[in-house]
């Protein structure tokens, strides 16, 4: 008999969605072969689960959850946009933020390994595949801690297309909540200038330097160009320097000074980014179907 490693588990887990136990019950049950345990699977009413595993999951919901001086910001992702509008996915989503908030596990690995009144998450997603009909899947999360002088703002944008969460110094909820607003419109990726690393900055500095010298402009005035332009970019990237969305006559930290705070820090998912997602070929999947 094929010795049944961890390995081997996670990677059916990986490929069905299914649980540890079963997982290990299906390699067990066929002395270790990949395949048949996934065939085993299916045919042990885990069909919908398994036929679901090699899909792209890039749609989905967000969300954010605030307890006192912790927070939790999750995506979960599903094959369509239409689950989102599904109260069971919903539902879903809601119950994995608030455990993983109670729970505190360090990773997607340790959070699918928790504890819910149906076995482990990781088993209640894998129900949720079957019973929805789609893959669904925890991508990622992270969990914020803050002190008792700062001050949570979570937004969520369209239900939870994109989900923000700033930490603001002082302040209040709803100036906080202004803030993460303003993020989820604007997209900044740095708090301020000072945290762009340098690599970027050269990097930059590099490139204003070829369209300045292509555009034939003298060396002494090429190196003012650069400035500006350098300047100009940081300001874009930079949340603390964005002309705030609600009052574009100030930058969003001058909103936040006029109302006692700073901004620490945000947070920002945006559902499906960064997943390459698969293009149908609607006229090929009708051929396909008039072929069978």
């Amino acid at each position: 008999m094929a010795q049944v490693t961890a390995k081997m588990v996670k990677e059916l887990r990986d490929m069905t969605g299914v649980g540890m136990m079963d997982a290990k019950k299906a390699l067990v049950a066929v002395d270790g072969d990949m395949d048949q345990a996934v065939d085993y699977l299916r045919e042990n009413g885990m069909a919908k689960a398994a036929k679901k595993a090699d899909r792209i999951a890039a749609e989905g919901l967000a969300n954010v959850y605030v307890s006192g001086n912790s927070a939790v910001i999750a995506e979960v992702n599903a094959e369509t946009d239409f689950v989102a509008k599904n109260d069971k996915f919903q539902n879903l989503v809601q119950d994995i933020t608030t455990l993983i908030a109670t729970n505190k596990p360090a990773n997607v690995e340790e959070a699918l390994a928790l504890t819910t009144e149906e076995g482990t998450l990781s088993d209640r997603i894998a129900e949720a595949t079957t019973v929805i009909g789609e893959k669904i899947s925890l991508r990622r999360f992270e969990i914020v801690e803050k002190t008792d002088s700062e001050m949570f703002g979570a937004y969520l944008h369209q239900g939870g297309r994109i989900a923000v969460l700033t930490v603001l110094e002082g302040a209040n909820e709803e100036v906080a909540k202004d803030v993460a607003m303003h993020v989820a419109a604007i997209n900044p990726r740095y708090v301020s200038r000072e945290q762009v690393p340098e690599e970027e900055i050269a990097h930059e500095e590099k490139v204003l330097t070829e369209q300045a010298l292509n555009e034939g402009k003298p060396a002494n005035i090429v190196e003012k160009m650069i400035k500006g332009r350098l300047n100009k970019f940081l300001g874009e990237i930079s949340l603390n320097d964005q002309p705030f969305v609600k009052d574009p006559d100030m930058t969003v930290s001058a909103f936040a000074k006029a109302n006692n705070g700073s901004i620490k820090s945000f947070i920002r998912f945006e559902v499906g980014e960064g997943i390459e997602k698969r293009q149908e070929n609607f006229a090929e999947e009708v051929m396909n179907q008039i072929k069978k």
